[in-house]
Parts: structure tokens; sequence; C-alpha cells
């Protein structure tokens, strides 16, 4: 694993640009914007929610309550939250809140109301709140993640805006809100553009809306926005050296030499640290006792924060996570990693997984399956999921949504992406379960993706220089029985995912025992294998759309990789079925991606028991 220093960067406003490295020039050099504030742990502070009903009204195409007739948004439209004089008066833009539906909130569109359903483009949502200031504070709304584009008024003030679906960003409100009654209304924009993360061509189901919690956060003047707080990633592992714990607190609006207090009582640690001009404070501190966390032992400490009138308590657990050779080392010791791919999707009811009761769904299927391991796909993931995974003690592969072809040559978009990339590693850095950062899925080979992702890998290397860098790479074709896997961004790469349908979109199940691969000398892991089957559907071995063939094609698989020594990683394709509007094919696919060990419904088909006895016995792959 290449390793880099960890990167001390101002957390409220800083330039894209300063965390390139000096070789990657047009697009960090382009890359220049500033980051609001976002701040870190807000689930694990008081707040005041704001989830529950909200009221809404759809913003047919053209959109003209949001943009005008030359794309601009406008601020004197349905942000305003004015209400028509039915007796007289002035004409207002032809909408009323107060009279309009409600949905929940978090929730998507397209799984509340049925004339939604595939409805992609701008929906606007109202809520009313009370709200008492208090003296010598600052007050945020904070939105965990809305699809795509948002844009936030509060009390007719436009407050913020926010492009990216599936992480959380925060709404400086303090000067906006007032005694008593107050509104927000957020305008939310699903349509897909060739020049947004991701592009147009996706598959999986482009859920629209709010659809993660919403909250008001009221902090003291200068508070914690950001910390990292973890195990000291020393240039090898020993036992002997893993019990000093470093990294840093950020607070906002501190002088240079405030005081911050880091404590992990159960550890015996205590330790007081000043802030620079940036208002970091850097630490590093021995613990007196202290137990790793890693699947069979997820242990996990209370971390308290304090300074000035701030103070913020953390669940963390501390562990070393590295690459040596071709081999994935916990701890010091090698790991095989025994999962599944996960799309955001909630069992049984359906839509975006937002609520406590879908993340006990899917690692109950989880656990059930053996695993030790899952993949969030194809984007950053509710952050129920990485507590979950905490205290369970599943590990986890997160990635941001670079998926396939989206527009690499363009500075802009690379711009975006950083954002998107600094955000998931911002929000989830302090999570034991994360073990490594994807920067995109099945990229086509070309020079300018290859200069992109090279370019996102570095940048995630300076963000966190104490996990590897994965990527999910699709190819090659097989040439008669060969397979070689030769894609310039094996480079840029610490993991490489492999993903292959051999036996499903290409030949027969059982050329897979015949294969051949040649595979770069770091761990591997099959990301992506697998077969279509409907839960029910029964016949023979071969019979496409049969529980038994999908059966038939892992056993295929089974053979194959048990022959690949550089393998570390089962990452079966998917554990649940998914919707996605590719899939058209009636009475078997019906609008679902069905090559999930489990059905939509929960229903485990027979490949989910192959997987369960294999995971359980360990027959396929080895850690070493």
């Amino acid at each position: 694993m290449s390793r880099f220093p960890l990167f001390a960067f101002r957390h409220h406003f800083y330039n894209i640009a300063a965390v390139s490295l000096a070789c990657c020039s047009t697009f960090a050099a382009s890359a220049q914007q500033p980051l609001k504030t976002l701040l870190v742990g807000v689930d694990h502070r008081t707040t005041v929610s704001l989830n529950g009903d909200w009221h809404y009204l759809v913003d047919q195409p053209p959109a003209r309550g949001l943009y005008t007739l030359d794309g601009k948004v406008r601020d004197n439209g349905y942000g305003m939250n004015t209400h028509p004089n039915i007796s007289s008066g002035p004409h207002n833009e032809e909408y009323d809140f107060a009279t309009a539906p409600t949905m929940k909130i978090p929730g998507d569109w397209n799984s509340q109301d049925p004339t939604l359903f595939r409805y992609e483009g701008v929906v606007w949502f109202q809520r009313d709140f009370d709200f008492q200031a208090k003296p010598g504070t600052r007050t945020f709304l904070h939105i965990g993640a809305a699809n795509y584009k948002s844009f936030v008024w509060v009390n007719q003030k436009r407050i913020c805006d926010h492009e990216g679906g599936f992480t959380p960003f925060d709404c400086e409100v303090t000067q906006a809100l007032k005694p008593g009654a107050n509104f927000v209304v957020i305008a939310v924009d699903s349509t897909r553009h060739v020049d947004q993360i991701p592009g147009i061509g996706i598959d999986w189901f482009n859920y629209g809306g709010i659809h993660r919690d919403v909250s008001l956060v009221t902090l003291p003047e200068r508070f914690i926005d950001d910390y990292d707080v973890h195990l000291k990633h020393d240039a090898t592992f020993s036992a002997s050296n893993a019990d000093t714990l470093t990294g840093y607190v950020h607070v906002e609006g501190a002088p240079a030499g405030t005081s911050v207090t880091v404590k992990v009582p159960e550890a015996g640690v205590n330790t007081t640290v000043k802030t620079d001009a940036e208002g970091r404070a850097q630490f590093e501190v021995k613990a007196k006792t202290l137990k790793l966390w890693s699947p069979e032992t997820p242990m996990l400490y209370k971390v308290e924060l304090a300074s000035g009138q701030d103070t913020l308590t953390d669940d963390i657990g501390f562990r070393d996570i590295r690459v040596e050779g071709t081999r994935i080392m916990l701890n010091g010791k090698p790991i095989f990693l025994q999962g599944a791919n996960m799309h955001a999707e909630a069992p049984y009811r359906g839509g975006r997984v937002n609520t406590d009761e879908d993340v006990k769904n899917i690692f109950g299927f989880l656990k059930d399956l053996n695993a030790n391991f899952v993949r969030l796909c194809h984007y950053p993931h509710d952050e129920r999921m990485e507590r979950m995974a905490d205290r369970q003690g599943v590990m986890i592969w997160s990635e941001i949504p670079i998926w396939q072809r989206i527009s690499y040559e363009k500075p802009e978009v690379y711009a975006k992406a950083v954002a998107m990339l600094q955000e998931m590693i911002r929000r989830d850095r302090n999570k034991a379960s994360v073990i490594m950062w994807s920067v995109s899925n099945e990229t086509p080979n070309m020079p300018a993706r290859t200069k992109f992702l090279t370019d996102l890998a570095n940048e995630a290397r300076h963000l966190d220089a104490t996990r590897p860098i994965t990527s999910a790479l699709i190819g090659p074709h097989p040439k008669g029985n060969q397979m070689v896997q030769n894609d310039p961004l094996i480079d840029a790469l610490d993991i490489v995912g492999q993903n292959e349908y051999v036996g499903w979109y290409e030949g027969k199940p059982e050329d897979a025992d015949a294969m051949v691969w040649t595979l770069p000398n770091k761990p591997i892991l099959m990301s992506e294998f697998g077969a279509e089957a409907k839960f029910g559907v029964h016949g023979e071995k071969n019979q496409r759309w049969a529980e038994e063939q999908q059966v038939n094609v892992y056993e295929h698989q089974f053979a194959m990789i048990n022959k690949i020594p550089q393998v570390r990683g089962l990452v079966p394709w998917v554990l649940m079925d998914f919707r996605s509007p590719t899939r058209n094919i009636p009475k078997l696919q019906d609008g679902y991606n069905r090559k999930g060990l489990f059905s939509e419904k929960g229903e485990k088909k027979q490949a989910f028991f192959l997987f369960q006895k294999t995971y359980k016995d360990h027959t396929v792959g080895k850690a070493e």
C-alpha cells in the first residue's frame, strides 16, 4: 500500500487544488471551490429533528417554479412560500404549500406517491417549525442526503445549494431564523445530466427526494465540526506499537491556542492540546489499554471531545488495515473477505434505506449469510449502515458514484468528484468498519479516465493515508480461455476489484472451469460475479432464470476462483434483488435486477444456501 502523510487542511473553506499531488496537473488545478461547513458526528449530537410530514409540490418540466427560461435558479419563486389571496390582492405564482399534500421525510418520492413512481425532475418540499434561539450560538440545517441537486430557503432567504445525491450537507441558518414560527423550503431536482456524477446511464433506480434525516443543530459560536481519532498507522504493524492514538480535532471559529481535550476513559486516554492558526489541534497519545476492533471483537470506545462550551462523544473502534504484497492485513493478520454487494434499497417495503429497521433487516441478511464484509454500491449509503457495521463487526467497501461513463475530460466534473470524495471520507473516516475507499466502478479504459481516477485516488490518499484505495474494474473479454487484466488504472490502486460475469453475460457456466486469469500481483477481490434467477422459478441447471442455474454458475465460479492465488475476497452480485429501470423482461424481472441471493421480499434463493455453507466452511479462497 502506498503511504502518504496525513493531509492537514482547513475545514471550513479551502481550495480543492490544495489537496492534489504535484503531478496531478490539469484536473486538480482547475478544481478550486470552497467547501462549506460540513458537520461530523451529527448523529451523536443533540438535535431537533425535522423528520416527518412535509408538504410537497411537483414542478413539472421545464420546472418554472425553480428555473428561469435561461436555466438560472429563481429566488422569487416557490421558495418564497407565499399564499394565493383568493378574494383580492396581488397574484402569487399559482402555488400553495399550505393546502398541498404531504409525504414522509426522509423518503424518496417515487415509492410514496404512485403518480411519481417514474418521475425525474423537480419536487418542492416545505415544513413549518418553531425555534427559539439561544444567545451565543449558531444553528445549522443538516440534511443527510437529497438526490440530486438541492436548493434551500429559510424564511424566504436562500441559504445554500448542494450537488450530489448521497452525502450530507449543512446550511447555516443562524441569521435567517426568528423566534417562534419559521419555515423551510427545499427544491430537489433528480434530473440526470451527462456532466453529473453519476451520469445518465445508471443501472439502478433513480430515487428522488430528501431520502435521509433532516435536523437542526445548534452549537456554540466556537464548535467542533471535524475530527479524526485513529490508531497510529506506522510503517509496519506490530502488537507492541498498537497502543497509540493520533489524529486531530478541528474547532470552527477558534483562535490559535484554544484548548481541546481528547478523552477515551476506558482506554486510559486523557490529553489536552492546542489549536493552530487554522483551528486544528493535532494529538498523539498512548493508551493504557487498547483492544483492537475486528469482526470477531468489534470493540467500540466512547471518545469524548471538548473545547470551550462544545462537547461531543462518539463511538469509535481502533484497528489497523493495510496491504502487504497480495495480502490484506487487519491488525497484522491476513484476512479473507466473505461478503456481498448491496444497493441502498430497503428490504420488504422498497424505496431508499433510511430507517433503523431497514438497516437491521440488511444486517440480518448478512449475518445469516455468514458474511464479514459488504460492498456498499455504488455511492455512500445512509450513515446508519456504517454505525451498524461498527457494532456488528462487518467490514465495508465505500465508494463514490462514478459508474461507467461520465465526462472524464471536463475539469468541472473532476471538481464534483473531489467534493463527493471529501464528503464521504469526512463523514466516515472514524468508522472502523470502513476498510477501503473506492473511486469508481466499471469505467472505460481510456487515457482521460485513467488520469481522472489516478488523480482522484491520490486525493483520497491525501485525505486518509490509513486505508487502501480500490476500484472495481470491468473486462477483459476472454480470448479463448485467457483473461488478461492489464488496465493501467491498476497502478493507482492498492486493492483491485475485478467484476466478471462468466457464465451469464459471457460464455457458459462451465467455461469458467478452464479459464486462466492473468492478474496483477496485488490483492484481488472478485467484486462482482453472478447470474439472475427469480425466486420460485425452478428448472434444470442450465435453464435461464431458474434458481438451479444461478447455483450452477456460482459452483463453476468457485472452481475458477480457487485457482487464482491473489484472490482475497468474494463479493457476489448481489445480496438482494433491487429495482432497475433497464430490467424489463415481464414476469421474470418486472423492473428488478434479479441477481440477488435474496428477493426484494427477503426470500432466500438456493444460491443463498450455497454461499452460507461456503462462508461457514471457508472452502473458497485463502487469506494468504
